[in-house]
């Protein structure tokens, strides 16, 4: 053993086990040094245990996604959106029928308005005159004789209605020339119809009279249009006794005939007569059936 030096004095251990007064150089290192650490292999880095395939990124996740855990909660929310969703998407589709008129000029608007608004005074008019004949029937001293001349005008009317009469009156002249053949028998019923929505009293298509139960039909082939059975090619010519201020509007409004026509290359020409002659006419029918329920 050696002696101890006299300049020295002894040193008591400390608590972490280094003599007391002892240069840092002698404390333990009780934590990994920097180069052990950075040589530690990181968790995520380690292989997959023996047995188990190594999963990539994405089929990890669509192992976390499926099968689904969905509570209760999310399953009620999950409907009131779909609930949600789907009346949107109804106030949408509702709102877009009206497309074609929101995106039609100011004088278009004011043309149909004023086409709806010839329609209404058409049917109170009407309404009038009826009222007109039953006070008439009521306050006349021979009823009888009122009621004979009501019956005569009435057949008249009913005449023309049903195409055995022939009819004169203001109106217009409507001429359709398609060269490419591209004019079908729906886009003629579609002005037939737009024009007896306009108040067309008698129409008349290439010499055939268009009454109630008019239908038309392609032509074989593909070439012309027959109506009610009789084959017509173009021009098409339309004779239609009306108003002429409702009539005109109503073929050139947006979307409507001329330009669903003028689509197909057809081209189409109307207009405004004082005197339409309408006088193709149709044979009178005696129902099988039917008879007059006052008999």
């Amino acid at each position: 053993m050696r002696p101890m030096n006299p300049d020295e004095t002894p040193r008591n251990p400390g608590p972490d086990g280094t003599p007391e007064g002892a240069e840092p150089p002698y404390r333990l290192r009780k934590e990994l040094p920097a180069e052990v650490r950075a040589t530690a292999p990181d968790e995520a880095s380690l292989p997959e245990p023996a047995g188990e395939p190594q999963l990539t990124g994405r089929q990890r996740l669509v192992k976390g996604l499926w099968p689904p855990r969905v509570s209760r909660a999310q399953l009620t929310v999950a409907v009131l959106l779909f609930v949600l969703g789907l009346g949107l998407a109804i106030q949408v589709r509702s709102n877009s029928d009206n497309s074609a008129l929101r995106g039609a000029r100011q004088e278009d608007l004011v043309r149909i308005l004023d086409e709806l608004d010839d329609r209404t005074q058409r049917l109170e008019d009407e309404k009038q005159g009826l009222e007109d004949q039953r006070t008439e029937l009521e306050n006349s001293s021979d009823q009888a004789e009122e009621a004979r001349k009501q019956t005569v005008e009435k057949e008249r009317q009913l005449g023309i209605l049903a195409g055995t009469v022939a009819a004169q009156g203001p109106g217009i002249t409507m001429t359709v020339r398609d060269p490419k053949g591209a004019v079908e028998a729906d886009m003629l019923l579609d002005a037939i119809q737009e024009l007896r929505a306009a108040g067309a009293e008698a129409i008349q298509v290439n010499g055939v009279r268009v009454v109630a139960n008019t239908y038309l039909t392609d032509g074989t082939g593909g070439k012309g249009v027959s109506v009610d059975g009789h084959k017509i090619t173009q021009p098409y010519t339309f004779k239609v006794i009306g108003k002429p201020q409702d009539l005109e509007p109503a073929l050139n409004i947006p979307g409507g005939v001329v330009q669903t026509l003028e689509k197909e290359q057809a081209t189409v020409e109307v207009s405004r007569s004082e005197k339409i002659v309408v006088d193709a006419l149709r044979a009178a029918r005696q129902p099988d059936y039917a008879r007059s329920s006052s008999q």
